[in-house]
């Protein structure tokens, strides 16, 4: 679980540093404005340090362990896609009002439930060992 976490939140704030600071192509213009190409493969470098750090702390298979992580931080970022999607599709600019300026509860949750839900699937089906 603390993994999971740790690479969520690496994936947003590697995405959003690297993405202000480089800039570049966006990668969904019409979905999500501010999010850029440079700042998906930041999410993704940061989340693969996430995943080296967690295999060097629990022994677990280096390699597939940092490959996982960077493909969660794509995981994660289409999950804050979808929910960005779907706020547009019904003009709503916020998912509730219970964060002010955050989008709402889902903004602070699109990612994670898209994580939790590809890991959980990829356990159930033994794709992935969990120490």
């Amino acid at each position: 679980l603390l993994w999971i976490l740790a690479v969520v939140w690496a994936t947003d704030i590697g995405a959003y540093t690297v993405g202000r600071t480089l800039g570049g192509p966006k990668l969904a213009p019409r979905i999500s404005p501010g999010k850029t190409w440079s700042g998906l493969a930041g999410g993704m470098v940061c989340a693969a340090a996430v995943g080296l750090a967690t295999a060097r702390l629990t022994g677990a298979p280096l390699g597939p362990l940092v490959l996982l992580s960077a493909a969660l931080a794509v995981v994660g970022q289409a999950g804050d896609l979808a929910e960005s999607s779907l706020k547009r599709r019904f003009g709503a600019k916020d998912a509730s009002g219970l964060i002010p300026g955050h989008g709402g509860v889902l903004d602070r949750l699109d990612s994670l439930l898209a994580v939790v839900t590809t890991v959980a699937v990829l356990r159930l089906a033994g794709a992935v060992s969990l120490r």
